[in-house]
C-alpha cells in the first residue's frame, strides 16, 4: 500500500476547461439615457438634438461600452438612435440598444463569436461555472449552442465534479 502510486484521474481524462471569464471585456460599461436630450422630458427637437451631437466631446467615450436607452416615457423617433450611434461608434469599442444586460449580453456574443470551434472538435468540454466575474446565463446558452454539434461531450461545472449536459451520438 506505500507503494501505491496516486493516478489524477482528471488530468489523465483528456477534458477541456472552457472558463467564461477569460472572454470577459475588461471596458468600462456605461449608460447613455435619451431622455437628458429631451424637450421638456417629452419629445426629441431634430435641429437641438443635432446640434448637440455636433458639439458634444464625445472622446469621454473612448474604448468604453455603451448601452443607449431612453428612461423617460417619450416617443423617441429611431433615426435619433442611429444618429447617436453614428457619434458613438468611432470612440466606443461597443454601442447597443437597451441597458446594462444587453450590453454584457452583447459582450459576450462578441468575445464567443471570435472561438474557433475546430480547436473543439471532437473534445470533452468542461465549462467552468461559479467565479469572480459576472457571466451572464446567455453566455453560457451561447457557448453551449456554438459548441454542441463540434464536442464529443458537453459538461458544466469543475473537472473533478462536472454535470454531464451533452453526448454526441456514436456513429
Amino acid at each position: 500500500m506505500e507503494n501505491e502510486l496516486i493516478i489524477n484521474r482528471v488530468t489523465n481524462s483528456g477534458l477541456v476547461t472552457l472558463d467564461l471569464e477569460e472572454y470577459y471585456h475588461p471596458g468600462e460599461r456605461v449608460v447613455y439615457d435619451l431622455k437628458n436630450n429631451l424637450f421638456q422630458a417629452l419629445i426629441l427637437r431634430e435641429k437641438e438634438f443635432r446640434t448637440f451631437l455636433k458639439e458634444n466631446d464625445w472622446s469621454v467615450y473612448e474604448g468604453k461600452n455603451v448601452a443607449i436607452t431612453c428612461t423617460a416615457d417619450a416617443i423617441v423617433p429611431t433615426w435619433a438612435y442611429m444618429l447617436l450611434t453614428i457619434h458613438l461608434r468611432p470612440r466606443a469599442h461597443l454601442v447597443v440598444f437597451g441597458g446594462l444586460e444587453e450590453l454584457e449580453n452583447a459582450l459576450f456574443r462578441e468575445a464567443l463569436a471570435k472561438i474557433n470551434l475546430n480547436d473543439f472538435r471532437g473534445t470533452k468540454v468542461v465549462v467552468k461555472g461559479c467565479g469572480k466575474m459576472p457571466v451572464p446565463i446567455s453566455a453560457y446558452v451561447e457557448i453551449t449552442r456554438l459548441l454542441q454539434p463540434v464536442v464529443q461531450s458537453l459538461m458544466y461545472g469543475e473537472p473533478c465534479s462536472t454535470v454531464p449536459l451533452y453526448k454526441a451520438p456514436k456513429g
